[in-house]
């Protein structure tokens, strides 16, 4: 079982600017990560759904046609199969991200 305390969850180094920690269940993926900033993921599709919850910092992101800028508290829903991305600012950006498991 997984519990994190999400202020002192340690991550550890996923792709270079991105710091994370994944717990893998049956049917979900939950993780946490950490954006370095002035990082930008130009878009990318999956057939599953994701979720999450900005935890710190700003992040602007693109749902299909849709962009909109992030803050702390502020939450997200991607359907499967919608082209997404986002874009860190000056700051590094926390969240956490739930998606279906295929």
């Amino acid at each position: 079982m997984g519990i994190w305390n999400l202020a002192t969850v340690k991550l550890e180094m996923f792709r270079p600017g991105i710091m994370s920690k994944a717990e893998i269940g049956e049917n979900l993926i939950m993780v946490c990560m950490e954006i370095d900033q002035g990082k930008e993921d130009t878009g990318h599709e999956h057939p599953f759904d994701q979720c999450g919850i900005v935890l710190t910092g700003q992040i602007e992101m693109f749902i299909g046609n849709e962009r909109n800028t992030l803050n702390a508290n502020e939450s997200y829903f991607i359907p499967a199969g919608v082209r997404h991305g986002w874009k860190t600012f000056t700051e590094p950006v926390k969240l956490l991200d739930v998606t279906a498991k295929n």
